[in-house]
């Protein structure tokens, strides 16, 4: 086990320094870069552009060097913790992403409960009643979540919110603590807030997860070492507990590679949707402004959970299944 960490530890270097140089060719791809883009934006408000100022700015920023310089730049800078400078915001990245970091997070990790604590038990009622009413009209109600895209469902939770119940429920907090430093009152808001956005989010998440435990479970009750269980007399529950629940939860572990950024990335069209002060909406505006460090510096922080998350699920996947082999040679 310690050998294969390593290893792939080791492994993780070239291949996130290869990751980082697809990242900034591919924000380097489009046509000109911020300067051209705020310039073209001023020109089409009817605003006068300092060439001198934008020269100026150019070469402060670094955007006159060959690309490899600024590649360089970055990924020196990113090694030491610094994520580079904001060119729309005018700050450093770290002071952009802030308070935009610690809402997304808050917001994934509650819909990451909500989803488990709903599908976990739904999925293993569907999988042990299989073909009976509840397992019917569970799994109705799971298509329905599957089929009903997120940002549709907060839309029409926006207008009946305000139609019926005269109320807006965008944002994540009331008006007035916007821009205002954390206080009691202002956690209070977000908690009140919070659920809206976690419904919306967990709702497809949940259907899908209620599908896949279902399916897994079912094809883990059919086994042979089931049979051969309720044939010695184990009890029902401590047969499903001890050997096809977990069996069937490989998925789960499985998906710790692509749940890390999420919780990061959080929900982009959700959160543009309901105006959440999320870090989703940051990383789509910094790739339409060209904003290339923090755009880079959020995708390159992405990969790296994405990375770490694929080492945690293979390493827990080792431990909860014992079919599983870290060197790929066969059970003896």
């Amino acid at each position: 086990m310690l050998r294969y960490t390593i290893r792939r530890l080791l492994t993780m270097i070239p291949t996130l320094i290869a990751i980082s140089v697809i990242v900034f060719v591919i924000i380097q791809l489009p046509p000109g870069d911020y300067l051209e883009s705020h310039i073209a934006t001023m020109q089409a408000q009817g605003e006068s552009v300092d060439q001198k100022k934008i020269a100026f700015l150019r070469e402060q920023y670094g955007l006159d060097q060959p690309m490899w310089k600024q590649y360089l730049t970055w990924a020196t800078g990113f090694i030491q913790g610094d994520l580079g400078y904001s060119f729309e915001y005018d700050l450093p990245v770290t002071e952009v992403v802030g308070d935009r970091m610690f809402l997304t997070i808050l917001i994934s990790i509650v819909t990451i409960v909500f989803t488990w604590l709903i599908a976990f038990p739904i999925g293993i009622y569907s999988a042990t009643h299989q073909y009976s009413w509840g397992d019917y009209g569970l799994t109705f109600i799971g298509f329905i979540g599957l089929a009903t895209p997120n940002f549709l469902l907060a839309l029409v939770m926006l207008y009946f919110a305000n139609v019926y119940f005269g109320t807006s429920i965008g944002g994540l907090m009331d008006p007035e603590f916007i821009g205002q430093s954390w206080s009691t009152a202002k956690l209070f808001s977000v908690l009140e807030h919070l659920w809206i956005p976690v419904i919306v989010i967990g709702t497809s998440g949940t259907a899908a997860m209620i599908r896949r435990l279902r399916a897994n479970l079912l094809d883990e009750l059919e086994k042979q070492y089931v049979t051969t269980g309720r044939a010695k007399g184990l009890p029902p529950g401590k047969l499903l507990r001890k050997y096809p629940l977990r069996m069937a939860l490989n998925f789960f572990v499985a998906d710790i590679g692509n749940l890390l950024p999420g919780v990061i990335s959080g929900a982009e069209v959700v959160a543009v949707v309901l105006s959440l002060p999320t870090t989703g909406p940051l990383l789509i505006a910094s790739l339409q402004s060209q904003d290339m460090y923090l755009a880079g510096s959020f995708l390159m922080f992405l990969a790296m959970l994405t990375v770490i998350g694929m080492l945690i699920s293979d390493l827990l996947l080792a431990m909860l299944d014992p079919r599983i082999r870290l060197q790929g040679a066969p059970a003896k």
